[in-house]
This record gives structure tokens, sequence and C-alpha cells, in this order.
């Protein structure tokens, strides 16, 4: 099995949103603001690749809405997904499964293509597009915090497919459902930043790699009570951000960022303060070679 790291650019979110209640004089010295209070924001997938298998986690922001839409966001970087991909010797055919984290813009929204006569397509012909039903509703009838976060367009061209499929859920964990095709993954859904949002967890080189997804974003976010202003119930992300920080605390996890503009991933430990930050990486070949 090999992990690779896909790159599909940066985009701009204000900071005092991706930050909270946590004071400017703080955040700040973590990750500086622009003069318009706009932080620099990756979007890191990651690239499963086992036996003739293909899984991507999360497709990036895609590039088929309005000049208007993305001005909002101001995207740049000489990345996409499709490009990376290549380096990597991989064409969108040859992938065969999607895992999306949750259905926000920037998680999905390269999940569809729109073609040269309009139509909107999914990205990835052959691929199985993985979703959480209890999430995939939770989007089809979205509260009005989240809304304007849930683009149709990004979705209903999943649904007319026949290519989406959904991971279970009973309980706070899935630990089976990828057994047969990618063996060590295993789910963690969190309700605090989105409802069932997935974390999958993947075994990896003798350890557990987490795709943190919007749990926490960036290193900058490990502390308990450093949770986004996006998030819909903050003080459940803190207890799950508790309760997984704990165990990769313990068993020396990897946390890999899709949202960290300079660190793509971090080991943490505890200590009299809670759980901190041991380790960081701009990526996860460095962390596994040293």
């Amino acid at each position: 099995m090999e992990l690779h790291t896909i790159h599909t650019g940066y985009f701009k979110l204000d900071g005092g949103a991706m930050f909270g209640v946590v004071p400017k004089a703080l955040w700040q010295k973590h990750i500086p603001a622009d003069a318009n209070n706009l932080c620099t924001w990756a979007m890191r997938s990651m690239l499963i690749e086992h036996e003739n298998r293909l899984l991507l986690i999360d497709t990036g922001i895609g590039d088929k809405q309005s000049d208007k839409f993305f001005s909002h966001y101001h995207l740049h970087g000489d990345m996409n997904l499709k490009g990376e991909l290549a380096k990597r010797g991989f064409a969108l055919e040859d992938v065969t499964d999607v895992l999306l984290t949750h259905l926000h813009f920037d998680h999905v929204g390269g999940a569809v293509d729109r073609r040269a006569n309009g139509t909107l397509e999914p990205t990835f012909p052959h691929a199985q597009y993985w979703s959480c039903e209890r999430h995939w509703d939770w989007a089809m009838h979205p509260n009005p915090r989240e809304k304007a976060s849930f683009l149709s367009e990004n979705l209903l061209p999943l649904e007319a497919s026949g290519q989406l499929a959904f991971v279970p859920r009973e309980d706070r964990w899935n630990r089976t459902m990828f057994n047969d095709r990618f063996p060590g993954l295993e789910i963690f859904f969190a309700d605090g930043h989105t409802d069932s949002q997935m974390i999958p967890v993947i075994s990896y080189r003798g350890k557990k790699v987490a795709f943190m997804a919007d749990l926490i974003p960036a290193v900058a976010h490990i502390p308990t009570a450093w949770v986004i202003g996006y998030d819909t119930r903050p003080l459940l992300t803190m207890e799950e951000k508790t309760l997984l920080l704990k165990t990769a605390a313990k068993e020396e996890w990897v946390l890999f960022f899709e949202h960290d503009a300079q660190n793509a991933c971090c080991t943490v430990e505890q200590t009299d303060k809670g759980i901190r930050l041991r380790e960081k990486a701009p990526s996860l070949e460095h962390l596994f070679r040293s």
C-alpha cells in the first residue's frame, strides 16, 4: 500500500471564521492574515494505492463554478487535481473509489466536472463515490447555517450517475467497511463540524494515519478549544477532538491535514497542558523518512 499527497491548490478564508472565539492576537502567531484578515489554506487530498485500486479522499473545490463565486475565495497556486494525479502516473479513469469526508464545496467540488457541452458529470467515470447516508440527507435538507456550503451542482450529478454509495453508520466507528478493498482503513464519524463527517484512519507502515478533514484543519487547531467558527456544534467538536487526540498521542498516530498551508502532517503528545504538537512535517514522506 502507498499513500500519495494530492494538492489541489490554495484558497483564502477569513481568519476569524477559521478560529472562532480564539483572539486574533493568539491565532495570527501561527497563521498570519493579510490586510483583509484573510488567511491562506491548502486543499490537500490523499490518494491510497492498494493493488489494482485507487482511493481518493476529498477532491478540493474544483473549477466549474463562476468567476464571481471563486472571487470570494481567492484561489491560487499552480496545482490541480488532474495534474497532480498525472504526476504520479494516474489518470482520472484510474480512480476506483472516492471518499468524501463531507459535502461542503471545498471538499467535494472536484468530484463533478462540467463537460464541454455544459453537462455536469462525475469527474472520475469509473469510481464509486462514498458518502454517509445520514450526512447526505443532512446536505439535501440543509440548515440555514450550512446551506451555502452544500451546492446542488456538486451533489445531484453524483446521485443521478448511479455511482454514489454510502458508508453505513451505526456507532462512532465503522472499522470493517473497506476491509476487502483497502485493508486497515477505518472511519471515525464526527458530528461537531457537520453531521456525520467521516474521518478516515488508515494503517500504513506500522502506524495509523488519520485524515483530519475539518475536525482539525491545521496544526494550529490542535488545542481543544481552537475550533473553527463554521462548526455547527462546537462543544461536540471539542469532545470529538479530545477523544481522537488522546488515542493519537497514545498510539503515535500521524495526523494528515487537509487545510494547513505549511504542514501536511504531524504527531502529537500528551503534556501537562493537554495534547500538543510533537513533530510537524511538510509532507508524509518527510515524516516517515524520519
